[in-house]
């Protein structure tokens, strides 16, 4: 039968070319149509020249519609987002980074529950954004799709695996941008992308539309750069009451932890601390191990700990902890993905491939111990800061890495990062990274920790103190360290001799103390450097041990002490290639010295 528009069409048009132009018109729409569908899913230099290379696909899901007046304005509106290309949208293929993902898989039939609850609230979807393959990596590249352009560092890895979402953020293209966090997915790209990273209690954002990488830690995050959207974002998502009763804060310091990033302590730890002097309602700080508090109550730990080891005061037990980490994450990997692994045999970066093929072929024998790990976890974090508490830490040890740097050359930066992001991935707390500007042009960030469910606290927290971080960064940044000043050299001597007595004693702090009153008199003798970096090494303070070590050793090349010190120090920071360095020097110089032939075999052994 002849449609109504056809019979309608022939009747008025009986040039044959007027059906050429017809013809061609129509070929021309569907050209534009096909032409339009291609720039919406694009890769490469003009992507990201237009994105900074962080959307994987451009759509608008708009908002539902709003209540008329005189109700209340949505809490979202006006605000744009992107989501990570590992969430579900109605009508489109999720693509979990990889393309032979998307191949074997069919379009979603319902959207991930978080992004309806966004769209609800008045906020408008805009697009996905590219990520590490099947959400396994830390770094945010991807040999697919490309790696997005982190705008504080062009030519520094973003982080990821949440990569495309923390550039969009950080390059003003959207408000605000959903990711997940892992093993710090969320949390490592927005402290290399400075930007406000916040990873909720576990459990208590729904995961229903979002793609599984491993369960037990994977949690929904999202990225900000202003703490108010931060925070109304976090209301709609953990469905949050509007008001509370004011409660104290207390704010505890991981001294050990600090000792593992690069930043100097007056521009993180310090600028935490003077913010809250300026703040009512925030009581005097404390300061721990944190790796002892771990050790001593998490005693399933054990059976991750190296023997071949010699790391004291905690570290090693945060490595362990890292340990358990990516056992956990591997075991249900392969529980949720290996039959596809196996029988798609996708083609995959070598990081993904890396991390899949582990995966696959691990065992789940200790899988109870790794819940019972993670069990023990969350009671040393509740134990620790009840419902008033803040564990502050640095979000990542080091800057982030040149842009495709070969894998073997990075190791030591992947243990360090892993040893800080397990404290919440396997507590399932909640944290939330803040950016503190910059230092030697990479951009600094601090963690607050709060106990499981005290994600309003938090967001509380941060809403509370983020002007007054901001303005003592700030001042930080425009701060000199102070000078040394030289003084009589027989009092110099008498108080390093009270340093030997108070070392003796096992009074470190005391002993810590009178070293550096010897220094103040006479800063140019390399033993007085020497004796404290030992005092601070018994103390758990190996960044200060090693720079003790290192001037020691630019007064003295010959001081094997300071090279077998520092190089405990350096072991102790996870720095293995440099402390395998020093150790060979003092065998240069000793070549019968038993420690350090020791350290040597067995860093040898750690780096292999």
């Amino acid at each position: 039968m002849t449609t109504r528009p056809l019979q309608v069409l022939k009747a008025h048009v009986s040039s044959p070319k007027a059906w050429i132009v017809i013809g061609v018109t129509l070929a021309g729409v569907v050209i534009l149509a096909e032409a339009h569908r291609r720039r919406r899913r694009r890769t490469g230099s003009e992507a990201a020249k237009e994105d900074f290379g962080a959307f994987l696909e451009r759509f608008e899901l708009l908002p539902f519609p709003q209540p008329p007046p005189p109700a209340l304005k949505q809490p979202l509106a006006g605000l744009t987002f992107a989501i990570k290309d590992i969430f579900e949208v109605k009508g489109y293929v999720t693509g979990f980074g990889n393309p032979d993902w998307e191949r074997t898989h069919e379009a979603a039939e319902k959207t991930a529950v978080v992004i309806n609850a966004l769209l609800k609230n008045g906020a408008k979807c805009v697009g996905k954004t590219v990520l590490d393959e099947l959400a396994f990596g830390m770094t945010g590249e991807n040999i697919h799709h490309g790696t997005p352009v982190n705008p504080q560092m062009p030519s520094h890895i973003p982080g990821g695996s949440s990569s495309g979402s923390a550039v969009a953020v950080a390059a003003e293209l959207v408000d605000f941008a959903l990711g997940t966090d892992t093993v710090g997915c969320v949390r490592i790209p927005a402290s290399f992308c400075g930007i406000i990273g916040y990873r909720p209690s576990h459990g208590v954002v729904s995961t229903i539309g979002v793609l599984p990488n491993s369960q037990s830690l994977d949690t929904v995050g999202w990225f900000a750069r202003d703490p108010s959207i931060l925070h109304r974002v976090g209301h709609i998502l953990l469905q949050l009451n509007t008001v509370e009763p004011r409660r104290p804060r207390r704010l505890v310091f991981a001294d050990d932890l600090f000792e593992l990033s690069k930043v100097p302590k007056h521009k993180s730890l310090y600028v935490v601390s003077k913010a809250a002097e300026k703040l009512s309602g925030y009581q005097p700080p404390k300061h721990i191990n944190f790796g002892q508090h771990i050790a001593s109550n998490v005693p399933s730990l054990k059976i991750f700990c190296e023997q071949s080891t010699n790391l004291q005061n905690g570290i090693s037990t945060l490595k362990a902890l890292s340990s358990a980490m990516l056992s956990l994450q591997r075991c249900e990997f392969k529980t949720n993905h290996e039959e596809w692994v196996t029988s798609v045999k996708p083609r995959l970066g070598p990081r993904t491939a890396n991390c899949v093929l582990t995966a696959v072929n691990t065992s789940l024998e200790n899988i109870k111990t790794l819940y019972k790990v993670r069990s023990e976890m969350r009671a040393a974090l509740q134990s620790l800061l009840k419902d008033d508490g803040i564990l502050i830490i640095p979000t990542v040890a080091d800057p982030p890495l040149p842009t495709n740097l070969k894998k073997h050359s990075s190791a030591e930066f992947f243990d360090r990062a892993l040893a800080l992001i397990s404290i919440s991935s396997m507590s399932g707390c909640c944290q939330v990274s803040i950016p503190l500007g910059k230092h030697e042009g990479c951009p600094i960030s601090v963690s607050f920790i709060s106990y499981h469910g005290g994600d309003k606290f938090l967001l509380d927290s941060v809403l509370d103190m983020y002007s007054s971080l901001q303005e003592q960064a700030t001042v930080a940044s425009s701060s000199l360290p102070f000078a040394d000043t030289n003084g009589n050299l027989d009092t110099s001597e008498l108080l390093k001799e009270k340093g030997n007595a108070a070392y003796k004693g096992r009074q470190w702090n005391k002993a810590v103390t009178y070293y550096s009153e010897a220094i103040k008199l006479n800063g140019a003798n390399a033993t007085y450097y020497c004796n404290r970096a030992a005092a601070y090494l018994q103390l758990g303070c190996f960044q200060q041990a090693e720079e003790d070590c290192t001037m020691a050793i630019s007064l003295d090349k010959k001081n094997v002490k300071a090279y077998l010190r520092r190089g405990t120090a350096r072991e102790s920071l996870i720095r293995y290639k440099e402390s395998l360095q020093d150790f060979k020097h003092a065998l240069v110089l000793e070549p019968q010295n038993k420690d350090a032939s020791l350290a040597e075999k067995r860093l040898r052994k750690l780096l292999n």
